[in-house]
């Protein structure tokens, strides 16, 4: 997996930074089943036309693929999945019967673990993730940004969160080490990790981390990841936090919002809902919302609102035009040190045992 394609619009200009966006596919892609051997077996047997995205999710790749290119960004899109290489041909073709633009996947062979008799190894993903993700980092482009899409089914907050402190160089090698080590990640594959380590130790750059709460895990279970993970309920709020971010555009919003009220049965009310929870939250500051809000109304994708439009005009009128430029409400990440991956992992084991 190169670390990013080279796709370079004619528009591009010098000042966008490259954008790469990891995506894990099981629970965040695809609704998969594998935790026992007979989900494993039927998820190789299934065709491409068999499998279920999560909703709105084809969208939402679109509309990076399309502000990229837009604006002239530089854009990688790469999935990383803990599925085996055998059902490949059917992800492929579920992703072009999506119209999903990507540049590449990678898999993990869990059948080969099942061949060898490494039944530990077909549940322990972080070593797996960690190893692709370093991997696919190397030789990127100074100054590259990333953005990294999960769901909370696995380990993916922990996974990007420790491969994030990795790019960010707080990571000492002993403690890698010994983290790595509680983890239960194989020691060949620890020493894979730290020799990519050693090479992409201080690059920087991941941005934000989604997490799909698919399970519905309530949100307040992350904040020991910090603000750089952003756990979502659906692609909607995704999307909006993408918007306010202005790594899309707010047109890009409306495209999400109606393939989840025409395809998925979403109401304009369950995606106001949505809206307000993101605000509740503190993830969307409450004059970002306005802003992509409005034309949602006006497309009677979210309920009409009388006070909150002439609210929102009386705004627009006062300042001439719309804002050009949505600010986000989330804090940037500026971390010296990583994060109390001890505490987060006694939380963790605690969630285990609890009955």
């Amino acid at each position: 997996m190169s670390a990013i394609a080279p796709r370079v619009t004619k528009r591009r200009r010098a000042e966008s930074p490259p954008l790469l966006c990891r995506w894990d596919l099981d629970k965040t892609y695809l609704r998969s089943e594998f935790d026992t051997l007979r989900q494993l077996w039927r998820t190789v047997r299934e065709r491409g036309e068999d499998k279920i995205e999560v909703p709105g999710v084809p969208e939402v790749l679109k509309a990076l693929r399309a502000a990229a290119d837009r604006h002239g960004r530089t854009l990688g899109l790469y999935f990383v999945s803990a599925s085996p290489p055998q059902i490949g041909q059917a992800i492929r073709d579920k992703l072009a019967l999506d119209g999903v633009p990507y540049d590449g996947i990678v898999f993990k062979d869990q059948l080969d673990h099942l061949r060898r008799g490494q039944l530990r190894q077909l549940r322990e993903h972080v070593g797996f993730k960690l190893t692709a993700l370093l991997r696919g980092r190397v030789g990127a482009p100074a100054g590259t940004r990333e953005l990294l899409f999960g769901d909370d089914w696995e380990s993916d907050p922990l996974t990007y969160s420790i491969y994030a402190d990795i790019l960010d160089g707080t990571f000492d090698g002993d403690r890698l080490q010994a983290l790595l080590a509680r983890i239960g990640v194989d020691p060949a594959i620890g020493s894979q990790i730290h020799a990519l380590a050693r090479q992409t130790g201080g690059a920087g750059g991941v941005e934000r981390i989604f997490i799909n709460l698919e399970r519905r895990t309530p949100p307040a279970v992350f904040r020991f990841f910090g603000s750089r993970v952003v756990p979502t309920f659906n692609y909607f709020q995704t999307v909006l936090v993408l918007a306010a971010e202005a790594f899309v555009d707010v047109d890009d919003v409306g495209g999400v919002a109606r393939a989840l009220v025409d395809r998925f049965h979403y109401t304009p009310r369950r995606l106001e809902n949505s809206l307000a929870d993101l605000v509740r939250r503190h993830l969307l500051a409450p004059d970002a919302t306005e802003l992509l809000a409005a034309p949602l109304r006006a497309a009677d994708l979210l309920p009409a609102s009388g006070a909150r439009r002439a609210s929102w005009l009386r705004r627009t009128l006062a300042m001439g035009r719309p804002r050009a430029r949505l600010v986000s409400a989330i804090p940037r990440v500026t971390r010296a040190t990583p994060l109390d991956y001890e505490a987060i992992l006694d939380r963790l084991d605690a969630a285990k045992v609890s009955p």
